[in-house]
C-alpha cells in the first residue's frame, strides 16, 4: 500500500480550508486542518506532516510566527498563503524559513502542482542537474559534509546543522552544478518550477539564508559567489563520500 503524503492546512477561512482539504483529498493526499494555530504543538507532536500550508493572517499567533516556531524544530516544507500581494510579507516569510508563498485568490490546480513539485524535491527527485546525487549519499565540500539521509550539514567537529527544505534544495542544486554560474532565472525554475519575476527576491533571500549556514563570513562569501550580471557560482570542489 502506497503511503499518502500528509498535509496540514491552517487557515481561519473555513470555506477555503475545506476547499483545499477536499481538493487535496480527491487527489490522493491525507489532510488535517485547523482554523488557528492554537494546537500547533500537539499537531506536530502527534503527526508526521509532509507539508504545511499556513495562512499569514490568523487569529492569535499569525502565520509568520507559526512558521518561525515550526522552523525551530522541523524542516517540513511550509507554504504561506496571503490575501495581500505584499513583497514585505513574502520576504518576511522566506526569511523565517517558508518554502513557497501563494497569493489569494489562487488556482487549486496551481497549488496542487506546487505541492507535487515540492514533494518530489523532498523525496530527492530533483531534476535538471548534470549529476544526479543519490538521496542517501554524503557529499563533502569545503569544511562541510552534507548528509542527505538526515538533510543536515555536518562540520569538522561533527556538529549537525539543520537546513530548511528550500535551503537543502538550493544547496543540492549547487552541489550538482559545481563551478557553473547559475542565473536567478535558472534557480527559480529549478526551485519553484516557474519563471523569475524581476521583482521577486525569493532567490536572493534564500542565498542569504544558505550563506549564513555555510560561510565563515556571510558578508564576505568565498564558497557561494555572486557573479555580477550572471548569477551565482558555487566554488568548492565537491566530493562524494
Amino acid at each position: 500500500m502506497i503511503k499518502k503524503s500528509h498535509i496540514l492546512i491552517i487557515d481561519d477561512d473555513r470555506d477555503i480550508t475545506v476547499l483545499i482539504s477536499d481538493y487535496l483529498t480527491q487527489h490522493g493526499y491525507r489532510t488535517t486542518w485547523a482554523l488557528n494555530g492554537q494546537n500547533i504543538q500537539t499537531l506536530l507532536r502527534d503527526n508526521h506532516f509532509d507539508l504545511i500550508i499556513l495562512d499569514v493572517m490568523l487569529p492569535g499567533a499569525d502565520g509568520l510566527s507559526l512558521c518561525q516556531f515550526i522552523r525551530k524544530t522541523q524542516d517540513t516544507p511550509i507554504f504561506m498563503l496571503s490575501a495581500a500581494n505584499s513583497t514585505a510579507d513574502r520576504v518576511a516569510g522566506l526569511e523565517l524559513g517558508a518554502d513557497d508563498y501563494i497569493t489569494k485568490p489562487f488556482s487549486s490546480r496551481e497549488l496542487l502542482a506546487r505541492i507535487k513539485a515540492q514533494l518530489r524535491r523532498t523525496s530527492g527527485a530533483l531534476v535538471g542537474g548534470q549529476q544526479r546525487l543519490n538521496p542517501l549519499q554524503r557529499i563533502g565540500f569545503a569544511h562541510w559534509i552534507l548528509d542527505r539521509n538526515t538533510r543536515s550539514l555536518i562540520d569538522n567537529d561533527e556538529v549537525a546543522i539543520p537546513l530548511s527544505q528550500r535551503e537543502y534544495d538550493l544547496l543540492v542544486i549547487f552541489l550538482e552544478h559545481p563551478g557553473r554560474i547559475l542565473s536567478r532565472d535558472q534557480l527559480m525554475d529549478l526551485l519553484y518550477d516557474k519563471p523569475c519575476d524581476p521583482f521577486d527576491r525569493s532567490i536572493d533571500v534564500l542565498i542569504g539564508r544558505l550563506r549564513k549556514k555555510i560561510e565563515l563570513d556571510p558578508k564576505n562569501a568565498r564558497l557561494l559567489m555572486t557573479i555580477r550580471g550572471g548569477g551565482y557560482q558555487f566554488m568548492p570542489r565537491v566530493e562524494i563520500l
